[in-house]
């Protein structure tokens, strides 16, 4: 995905309001319906979190990915494992982005809302805008249901959504007279409603449908009635679109060839790019990949998916708890692997300490925190980026650690091999920071040739290192390369290189135990310039005319909707640079210059300030701070307004 400026509809990237932006191109199918060619749709399937709206929203994706459509998913949770049926905390959904061109977020409002019962409607109501189409299960506007989220009449009969088109499907009934001959009860057969949807929307957007009734076949293997029974639910569902009356248009979004380079591309998740930036680090470093873990959300899909990958020399530990976890991965770091710990913020609270040891004892070991809202538990399910002073100073005295962030679902595969390049260079831990948004939401992703990864072998000690004033050769485990400042990483069981490890205070060279004032003070100062000195790259700026005088500056997931935003103000003529940080520990050498050369510093976060205070801090740069703690990811519309207000301040 580039940030360059190619069309109008790119600009949008979302904003909402009818089906898509439409060309005017129009075309009857077979059935004589008409078929409108739009350049892109924003669909959000909502119901109560046991109707399958995630897996609706997957397979959805899945087909659009493989139809060869730019795309960009945002899932939504609810914060409870199970929340009562038909109440708004138990409203989940999925907001699906797609597009014949190049597109950088799920969208501010959807074109499309499907409503599986009156709480998903009124969940959702506020974000969907005039003149989109909403599609409800009638089924479930009965008086029960509609009191327990506070409608006192149906909306469907009172009015309130005369500024909509309203497709009022029974798709409850419908499911379970098109799977009466499956002997299956009411309540098995209410199960596939949400593959009927599926069928439905599929047929409106010309989503191919054999790969979801192959998974539906695989899923299913064990039951092969109840995969039956969902393909015949799905197919009803598509049939019912292309014989009903109420549905008089489909949709056709042209695959999105001109928006990627010549390559193999495939749907990934953040969390699943990850992993795979964490297998290839040790496959390109010719190490054992070695995962201490803990589960938490929305990290646990690292857990799961490299305990899949043992082929690949991967080895993981799902411990007792948080600190186990972490104490197992320092300790394999300490046996020659690279050592990996996933968790969210309240796990990194809990793992400080080691990771201040990991500090002193200067081994390579990469703490992956999936940011979520805090504090304490917090929203497990929601996003945000509220764990940035956490990774910078979260630990007892000067224990300085290098920040990694990935900007897009597909980037987490790039951060995690940085995260690994910094690690193993320099004998340190690296926090690399993600977010809930990352994690869990996809995007097409060009798999990279092999060949083009980066080499990250390392020499392990493999004898003396250091000759006393007798000429007596010895290994001083503290001995550090003069250009890294890293130290050697000697391997346990190699003989001659026995060395004394532990959590207090280090002689400089020998590794002994040291009370020594003066030499406390050389080894913080030390540890301290091996972060300063980093090899990282510039930070890029994005200025297209040259003569911006705004700086939007961002770090993490927020690159989609600041660039989405940056698109929208360049087409209405207002200059506006930008740029975006991936190291934020230690910063690009040039990242001063680039702020001192704009009259304003814009800096939006999903927290309260965090970079803005370092920036000011560090540069005394008078950094504007624009922020939101909602669970939410920006939106782009939402951007672009306090972005023109900077510009014409």
């Amino acid at each position: 995905m580039t940030s360059q400026v190619s069309s109008p509809a790119e600009q949008a990237d979302g904003a909402g309001g009818s089906i898509g932006g439409q060309r005017g191109e129009r075309a009857a199918d077979g059935a004589g319906k008409e078929i409108r060619r739009v350049d892109r749709v924003i669909i959000r399937f909502a119901g109560d979190s046991g109707d399958g709206m995630q897996l609706t929203g997957d397979r959805f994706t899945s087909e659009t990915a493989s139809f060869g459509n730019d795309l960009s998913t945002l899932p939504n949770f609810p914060a409870e494992i199970r929340a009562p049926a038909g109440t708004l905390p138990g409203v989940s959904s999925f907001q699906l982005h797609f597009a014949d061109h190049d597109i950088l977020t799920p969208g501010d409002a959807p074109n499309v809302l499907v409503a599986m019962n009156p709480a998903a409607l009124k969940a959702n109501i506020a974000d969907v805008p005039r003149g989109a189409e909403i599609i409800v299960n009638t089924d479930e506007f009965t008086k029960r249901p509609m009191a327990k989220v506070g409608y006192e009449t149906s909306p469907l009969e009172d009015g309130s959504l005369d500024a909509y088109s309203i497709h009022r499907v029974p798709l409850t009934t419908l499911t379970v007279e098109a799977l009466k001959d499956f002997g299956l009860s009411r309540k098995e057969a209410e199960r596939s409603k949400n593959m009927f949807a599926l069928g439905l929307l599929s047929w409106m957007y010309h989503r191919p449908t054999e790969g979801t009734e192959a998974f539906l076949r695989q899923k299913f293997a064990k039951k092969p009635v109840i995969a039956e029974a969902n393909i015949v639910a799905f197919r009803a569902g598509w049939n019912f679109g292309e014989t009903t009356e109420d549905f008089a248009v489909s949709y056709e979004v042209a695959p999105a060839a001109a928006a990627f380079p010549a390559g193999t591309y495939r749907n990934i998740s953040g969390n699943l790019a990850l992993s795979y930036g964490l297998i290839a680090a040790a496959r390109q470093a010719d190490l054992p990949l070695y995962l201490g873990s803990y589960p938490i959300t929305p990290a646990s899909d690292i857990l799961h998916e490299l305990s899949k990958h043992k082929n690949f020399g991967v080895r993981t530990f799902q411990a007792e708890d948080e600190i186990a976890g972490i104490g197992a991965a320092l300790g394999a770091a300490f046996g020659g692997a690279l050592g990996v710990t996933t968790t969210s913020g309240p796990g990194v609270a809990l793992k400080s300490e080691t990771i201040g040891l990991a500090v002193s004892l200067e081994l390579p070991l990469l703490i992956v925190d999936i940011q979520r809202g805090g504090p304490s538990t917090g929203l497990p399910t929601k996003t945000e980026q509220a764990d940035l002073l956490q990774a910078m100073y979260g630990r007892n005295g000067e224990a300085p650690v290098p920040i990694v962030a990935p900007r897009t679902a597909a980037d987490c595969f790039d951060a995690a091999l940085d995260a690994a390049r910094i690690a193993l260079t320099y004998r340190t831990p690296v926090f690399l920071l993600s977010d809930g948004y990352l994690a869990n939401g996809s995007e097409p992703w060009r798999i990279p040739d092999v060949a083009d990864l980066p080499d990250l072998r390392v020499q392990f000690a493999t004898g003396p290192n250091h000759t006393l004033a007798d000429g007596t050769e010895v290994f001083w485990p503290y001995k550090r390369d003069p250009e890294t400042l890293a130290r050697p990483w000697a391997v346990p069981g190699t003989p001659g290189l026995e060395h004394r490890i532990g959590g207090i205070e280090k002689q400089d060279g020998t590794g002994n135990i040291s009370y020594d004032p003066a030499n406390h003070d050389l080894m913080v100062r030390t540890r301290q310039a091996k972060i300063d000195g980093i090899e990282v790259p510039d930070l890029e700026v994005d200025d297209a005319t040259g003569d911006a005088r705004t700086l939007v500056l961002g770090w993490g997931s927020t690159y989609g909707p600041i660039t989405a935003a940056v698109r929208r103000l360049r087409l209405a003529g207002h200059p506006i640079a930008q740029a975006h940080l991936r190291h934020l520990n230690p910063f690009p050498r040039n990242l001063e210059e680039v702020l001192r050369r704009y009259d304003k510093v814009v800096v939006p976060e999903m927290n309260l300030g965090q970079l803005a205070t370092l920036i000011r801090a560090k540069y005394l740069v008078d950094a504007q701070s624009y922020n939101q703690v909602n669970g939410m990811p920006f939106k782009a519309e939402q951007l672009a307004t306090v972005l023109k207000e900077a510009i014409n301040d």
